[in-house]
């Protein structure tokens, strides 16, 4: 009896060059989009402070004097080395005494002793080297129980806010919104109904930019070298 021939399972398809042309683009929209997003946003932050900088600096001093180029960039060092120089001078004993007569000049006008207080107070929050805000990130269930949100732990709470809710222990959580991190509401959460995340602050910024698309990686991925600091979540459909 003669054997019958194997069947050879069919060769998928190959795909075409408008396929291959799509995919290719994608990749690199993947690669050059956040590249060339990054240096726009630089090139128009330096602008900004060049702008604002430049019309301040004495003609001798200033590049558009002996050029017609535009000196990118020049009004941006001006301002960091003068920035240094005032963080140096206000070091000194004769710079603290300087800078507490501005502060009692500035204490005696009503509107704008409120404006420069705070935003004192969160210029130096920010810039604390000592201060721990932000370093980690939380779920909370918001807006109602049950539907849970990423957030970052600012402070714990303390003072009226405790005496007013009755509670032992509040903690300040910042909640971000989708796709824009940098809006968001500022949350009184008892600290019983916080969870803190294993998750870096790098890593919940990236889930909450992507609005869930780029998910941080197992611990076991991290713990045997096999996962970056995130992955894009599959849109296949699992096999069953």
């Amino acid at each position: 009896m003669a054997k019958r021939k194997p069947i050879k399972p069919p060769r998928p398809k190959r795909a075409g060059i408008f396929a291959r042309l799509r995919n290719n683009f994608l990749t690199g929209l993947v690669v050059v989009l956040p590249v060339a997003l990054t240096i726009y946003l630089l090139w128009t932050f330096v602008g900004f402070v060049d702008n604002r900088v430049l019309p301040l600096v004495p003609e001798a001093y200033n590049p558009a004097t002996y050029t017609d180029a535009n000196v990118r960039g020049y009004g941006l060092f001006v301002f960091l080395i003068f920035t240094t120089f005032v963080g140096a001078l206000a070091k000194g004993i004769f710079g603290r005494q300087l800078l507490r007569f501005g502060e009692s000049l500035v204490d005696r006008v009503p509107v704008v002793r409120s404006i420069y207080n705070g935003v004192k107070q969160i210029v130096e929050t920010v810039t604390s080297s000592s201060n721990s805000s932000f370093d980690k990130a939380c779920l909370v269930e918001y807006p109602r129980k049950g539907i849970w949100a990423i957030a970052f732990i600012s402070t714990e709470s303390s003072g009226e806010i405790l005496t007013k809710t009755g509670q032992d222990a509040m903690m300040s959580v910042f909640l971000p919104t989708t796709p824009n991190p940098t809006s968001g509401f500022l949350l009184f959460v008892p600290k019983s109904d916080v969870v803190i995340l294993d998750m870096d602050v790098e890593a919940a910024a990236k889930l909450v930019i992507s609005a869930g698309l780029v998910m941080p990686p197992k611990e076991g991925e991290i713990k045997n070298g096999s996962a970056k600091s995130a992955r894009t979540v599959s849109k296949k459909a699992p096999v069953k």
